[in-house]
């Protein structure tokens, strides 16, 4: 007997859709399946319990008293993914292009009030061509009772959207409230104005899919996390992603079943490059450190100089920020700031610990980087680790000078414990650098200036430019072997597992957005 994803398969290689009436095929690409397939293959076999399949919309305008289709545009319900309850809708494309009306917006409403009472994650899929024109503003108030839940359910449940199909106007701001968006690759897309208003006001001609896009999106702009080449994989990462997260905020993170056994990684020791300025790629580092092939990288193509994403340590579920010295050394600018903080801050919601890699050089020089606000984008990333109360553990691998060594979840800033490997250089800047500075004077009336800089170069590097000063002063609590990484943290994690940490009495921070 076929499985249910075989079926899917077969039908996504056929490009058959099913669905309501009335049809708008041209609209629908081989590939795309149809709202109820998308949360049948959401969904465990038999669990969906689909609520306000007959509604009607109430629009006697413009014809549209004969136009009556249950369900309205979208199918609502809940159900169990891996035998975990959730709430989803599934806009329906095939029925008025799956436009919002004040009914559609109601039923949304309802799963979304219900996965609130319940304390359940909330996924949208989203395929819709915006407002229903017929209702005017009833449409638009529909989209702000969505929006005024979505702020509400912030931080309490974990909140998904799929892109997969259009999505433009105001409808586009409900996902991105939402805590993590997909989209699928070549038939979907985000706006705010369309590629026809931008050639009207400035004259730009732009397709769709440049102007909002899957590729546009998961690399220029970071609206979206992650992309999927079709219908049927998007829906599998949902479902891989829901496993790393906990129902809502009062809740835990599920644990896999783990034997502890030799949990030494020789492979670490060989990873840091003898020459300093030498880059190499922190994801081996990570896998090198966390059950084998359960990382699970977010925001991928975006910010490339930091990695985000989460990962299983002996079975618990860990959130990972990273320097990624392959891309522009791992420094810190303004958009891998905000991607880290966005992920921290999730994960703090969400009773994650936190797992911080550290190989930063400092942050990246030059006006661009000034005129558009490194200052208060990087101050994001510190604010959200200084207040974060989950077991925060960090991991200094090399480089970690200056500002951005105080940055990346420092002892100074309440992380729980902070690792060094004997590789890390600790200190206000490069030894090159500080060398210039300090013995300017010394090395220009040397004899052999050069040979005098390259003393003093050394000089500097043993005194400073090691992890021992900062462990010495308890900054770090251990210096570690790299291959021993691994036990280390599955010991300290263990160890603030139970850890309780209350921030002090307040309305909300202010955060400098």
């Amino acid at each position: 007997m076929k499985s249910k994803t075989d079926t899917l398969k077969e039908k996504l290689q056929e490009g058959s859709m099913g669905g309501g009436q009335p049809r708008i095929d041209t609209q629908h690409k081989k590939g795309k399946l149809t709202a109820r397939e998308r949360v049948h293959l959401l969904l465990d076999d038999g669990s969906f319990e689909e609520i306000g399949a007959l509604v009607l919309h109430r629009t006697k305008d413009f014809g549209m008293e004969d136009q009556l289709f249950y369900g309205d545009g979208v199918v609502t319900g809940y159900g169990t993914v891996n035998g975990r309850l959730v709430y989803v809708f599934a806009q329906d494309f095939t029925v008025f292009g799956g436009a919002l009306s004040e009914t559609h917006a109601e039923k949304i409403c309802k799963v979304m009030d219900l996965a609130m009472k319940t304390g359940a994650p909330m996924i949208g899929l989203n395929d819709s061509g915006g407002a229903r024109i017929q209702e005017g503003v009833r449409s638009l108030g529909g989209y702000a009772d969505i929006f005024y839940r979505n702020v509400l359910a912030s931080g309490v449940i974990p909140q998904l959207s799929a892109i997969m199909g259009p999505c433009a106007g105001g409808a586009v701001y409900s996902p991105a409230i939402t805590d993590f968006t997909l989209m699928v690759e070549n038939t979907s897309y985000m706006f705010v104005t369309g590629p026809n208003v931008v050639k009207t006001v400035t004259n730009e001609e732009v397709s769709s899919e440049e102007l909002g896009g899957a590729s546009t999106h998961s690399t220029k702009s970071g609206v979206t996390h992650l992309t999927a080449a079709n219908d049927m994989e998007c829906i599998l990462q949902i479902k891989q992603l829901l496993g790393y997260m906990p129902q809502n905020c009062e809740d835990t993170t599920p644990k896999m079943p783990y034997i502890l056994g030799d949990e030494t990684r020789e492979k670490l020791n060989s990873i840091i490059p003898q020459n300093a300025n030498q880059p190499y790629d922190m994801r081996s580092v990570i896998e090198g450190i966390c059950d084998e092939t359960s990382f699970f990288e977010i925001h991928k193509d975006y910010a490339e100089n930091i990695v985000v994403g989460f990962a299983r340590l002996a079975g618990r579920s860990i959130g990972i920020v990273a320097n990624q010295p392959m891309s522009l050394a791992g420094v810190l600018d303004i958009k891998s700031s905000r991607k880290a903080a966005r992920f921290t801050r999730f994960c703090d919601c969400f009773n994650i610990p936190l797992l911080v890699l550290v190989d930063v050089p400092g942050f990246l020089p030059g006006t661009d980087q000034e005129w558009h606000g490194i200052i208060t984008n990087g101050a994001k990333l510190l604010y959200a680790l200084s207040e974060a109360t989950v077991p925060r553990v960090t991991v200094i691998t090399r480089k970690a000078y200056g500002g951005a060594y105080d940055v990346m979840n420092s002892k100074h800033i309440g992380a729980d414990m902070n690792y060094a490997w004997p590789s890390a250089e600790i200190a206000v800047m490069g030894a090159k650098g500080a060398t210039e500075i300090i013995f300017k004077k010394e090395i220009s009336e040397a004899p052999d200036p050069v040979k005098k800089a390259a003393e003093k170069e050394a000089e500097y590097a043993e005194k400073f430019a090691t992890p021992y000063l900062a462990a010495e002063r308890g900054f770090i609590d251990e210096v570690i072997e790299p291959k021993e990484t691994r036990i280390k943290l599955i010991k300290a994690f263990a160890m603030l597992e139970n850890k309780v940490a209350k921030l002090p009495k307040k309305k909300h921070g202010n955060i400098p957005l």
